[in-house]
């Protein structure tokens, strides 16, 4: 599978251990398939048993969570916390509250963190959480009171220099605002020790909207280095609009980019006219979803209950936002046959292994999750630094922050690329630049 012996009995290891955790082990093969380029020729990596540290989280914390639904019933759901590798800092990464919620998935995203989080240049380790908890449906006490009980187990593994949790799937600002509460009463302190807090209660400007516009900021800057041209008048379609996709289509359009086809659970839209943002803004103020109703205001455009659909509109530019593995082989076909040329993923790990190979042989500019998705975790790494100061940046000094950030990944990703393998080979390059960054700290650490 990989050139390196090494590599390969390392996977072979931990495909057997890891059996059950098809995501997690999809990370891994991603990631060792980018350090074949640089293990041969480093032999203190083998030296140090690096890769078999960093593939291995520092702790996993798994435990119950009870509450009490409206009606008076017991319920009982499972919370994690996977925290990764704390090389380069406190652990930070989301918390994820989805039916989906296991250990395979959390033990992938923790890992992937770990390496974002070091792109981003900011002291941060690696590490993600949540539970089998699904809010839809929930009444707001419902919600209340099992963010409490759920912050009642978390509480004892964080901290402001420990770590740092933040919202995912299924967190925002209402359930970080509970869980802070509730933290904030055991412990008796008022401290950074979530992000993506509500701004009356330190909170960060540009929060909620850094991961769409940092992912807009990156593809800026693909385009300009590959293609030396802008973004405007580009057809973009975007999976997703949520959290990622909304805020990187408003994004798309103040660059002057025409986003065309959207999703959300249940199906896509495809507008040729460009997609009425106003209208997907109002629409899901009410409801999550927005794609079921939307050609009731917008006759022009067509419906199609298949999320999958996405892939088959005609673009310059596809931007997986919604989840992971959300893009097969099919579409990844479809989006070649239709002549997109740029694929940016803002999501984790949304492209299969399958797709992300096609797409680059056939020659589709590809960034991975790692690098494009970082904008978010680089404002909660701002946010966790006006704690720290108790001092808030306006919203012109953080977004400006945010976009210096993310041109600088570009660079690492892009110059690591370039080093090692062909310029144009961004997964190579950012998982080289993130990983060295780690691999320098663990080495000067010795072995703990």
């Amino acid at each position: 599978m990989f050139k390196s012996e090494y590599l390969n009995e390392i996977f072979k290891g931990v495909s057997q251990r890891n059996a059950t955790e098809p995501e997690y082990l999809q990370a891994v093969e991603e990631f060792f398939e980018a350090m074949d380029f640089i293990v041969m020729a480093d032999p203190k990596i083998q030296e140090h048993g690096i890769m078999e540290r960093i593939i291995e989280p520092e702790r996993t914390v798994k435990f119950r969570v009870t509450w009490i639904d409206d009606q008076g019933k017991i319920q009982v759901n499972r919370g994690f916390r996977v925290q990764f590798n704390s090389a380069i800092g406190p652990y930070k990464g989301g918390i994820r509250f989805h039916p989906t919620v296991n250990e395979s998935i959390l033990k992938f995203l923790g890992f992937e963190q770990t390496f974002k989080n070091a792109l981003t240049g900011l002291p941060m380790g690696g590490g993600k959480g949540g539970a089998d908890f699904d809010p839809r449906g929930k009444s707001n006490g419902e919600i209340m009171r099992f963010c409490q009980n759920f912050m009642m187990e978390l509480y004892r593994h964080i901290g402001p220099d420990t770590d740092v949790p933040a919202g995912d799937i299924g967190v925002g600002f209402r359930e970080v605002g509970y869980m802070y509460g509730m933290y904030k009463k055991i412990v008796n302190e008022s401290t950074g020790v979530l992000t993506g807090k509500g701004l009356s209660y330190g909170g960060s400007l540009v929060r909620k909207e850094a991961t769409g516009y940092g992912l807009l900021y990156f593809v800026q800057e693909m385009m300009r280095v590959y293609r030396n041209e802008d973004l405007k008048n580009k057809r973009i379609i975007i999976s997703g609009s949520g959290k990622v996709g909304l805020y990187a289509a408003l994004k798309a359009r103040e660059l002057g980019a025409k986003v065309i086809g959207l999703s959300d659970v249940n199906g896509c839209v495809h507008d040729p006219n460009g997609i009425d943002l106003d209208l997907v803004k109002e629409l899901t103020a009410s409801v999550p979803e927005f794609s079921t109703q939307y050609c009731e205001y917008r006759p022009n455009a067509v419906y199609n209950p298949s999320t999958l659909a996405i892939w088959d509109i005609p673009c310059d530019i596809a931007l997986p936002c919604a989840t992971q593995n959300e893009l097969p082989i099919e579409g990844a076909k479809s989006l070649v046959a239709n002549g997109c040329y740029l694929v940016c993923e803002g999501a984790n790990m949304p492209t299969t292994i399958e797709a992300t190979k096609y797409l680059q042989h056939h020659d589709i500019l590809f960034a991975p999750g790692k690098a494009g998705n970082a904008g978010g975790v680089a404002v909660s790494g701002l946010e966790m630094t006006q704690n720290a100061m108790h001092y808030p940046w306006t919203y012109a000094e953080v977004d400006e922050k945010l976009a210096h950030i993310m041109k600088e990944i570009f660079n690492k990703a892009y110059d690591e690329a370039r080093k090692y393998t062909d310029h144009r080979n961004l997964v190579i390059g950012a998982n080289i630049a993130g990983f060295m960054r780690i691999y320098q700290a663990m080495m000067e650490q010795g072995v703990v």
